[in-house]
Formats: C-alpha cells, structure tokens, sequence
C-alpha cells in the first residue's frame, strides 16, 4: 500500500515550532508563502532572535525559489530588514493582491501548511505564550492535501481570478500588468 503522508492539526505555538522552524529550512527547490499581513517577524536560531527574513535570504542563496504572495504592503520596520539582505530585492518573488487572506506555505511540493496565522510574530512567530494570537492549521505530507494547498496559491500567483476581481482598482499588480509590465 502507498504511504498516503501524514495530517496533523496544529495551534499556537506549535505552528511555529512546526512550519517556521522545522518545515521551512527543509525546502530544497522551493518555498511558497501565503499570508494576508506580513510584518517583521523575527524568529529563534542558536539562543537570539534573527529576522524571518535572513532565514529567506539564506534559502535563496543556497537556490532555493521563493514565492511571497500577501495582501498589503509591510510596514517600515519589516521594509527596514528587508533592505538588509540584498538577494531579497533581487531574487524574491513576490505577488500583492489584497484579496488574499489565506495563509499556506509549501515546501518542496511535498509539504504543508494551511491555517489561519499571518507571518507575523504575535502570527506565527516566536512571540511568548502571553503575547501571540490564538491560531490553528495544519501540517500535512498527504499528496492531495499539498496538491489542492498548491493550486489555489498557484491560481491567485498566476491571475487566475484577477480579470473577474471587482477589486481591481486596489491592486497594484493588476495595474502594473494593465499597463503592459511598464
């Protein structure tokens, strides 16, 4: 019989500990985020805190491709660690589209996360106990479960839904692809 992969519900601080710092680092070809707020999440690593995104930078050094598809513009203090890693301005592929509110991340097309935290830190990041929302998802390796995670982000990623999209004129990757990519 076929090994069918693994389901498992997740909340709080477990999501964390479970995508950010066991499922993320394993990605070898690729990494999807999915998230409808985004701000400068910071996360543990040999006893400090570092940005989420040094952790981004690093995977693409080592060749991983990494798509962030989000619903707004950070704010200054994520812009801040942003700019401090180069590689992010050159090689992050990014999508905004404000109608995006669900939250995945794909790992290497075998898998999963699909829940309700925001990669933010009171979100899924290492904020303490006393300071982070109340969330839930789940992690999955079930072929299905990935394949169906990957083809809605794929779907809003390619533009599936932007010509029907009665919120347009919110969206400025919509217009940039109006105008012809100017």
């Amino acid at each position: 019989m076929a090994d069918r992969g693994t389901t498992e519900f997740i909340t709080d601080r477990d999501i964390y500990r479970r995508v950010i710092l066991e499922m993320v680092p394993q990605a070898h070809s690729y990494l999807w985020l999915a998230t409808a707020d985004l701000k400068d999440l910071y996360i543990e690593r040999r006893g400090r805190f570092v940005p989420f995104l040094q952790q981004l930078a690093e995977l693409i050094e080592a060749g991983v491709e990494v798509r962030l598809l989000h619903a707004k513009e950070p704010g200054p203090n994520f812009r801040t660690d942003f700019d401090r890693f180069p590689v992010l301005i050159e090689r992050l592929e990014r999508v905004l589209c404000p109608r995006v509110h669900f939250k995945s991340v794909v790992v290497d097309g075998s898998a999963a996360y699909s829940g309700s935290a925001n990669l933010t830190g009171a979100g899924i990041g290492a904020k303490s106990d006393n300071r982070r929302n109340f969330e839930a998802g789940f992690v999955t390796t079930e072929a299905g479960l990935v394949a169906a995670i990957m083809a809605q982000f794929d779907q809003v990623w390619m533009g599936a839904r932007c010509d029907a999209c009665e919120r347009k004129e919110f969206c400025a990757d919509f217009k940039e692809i109006a105008r012809g990519g100017e």
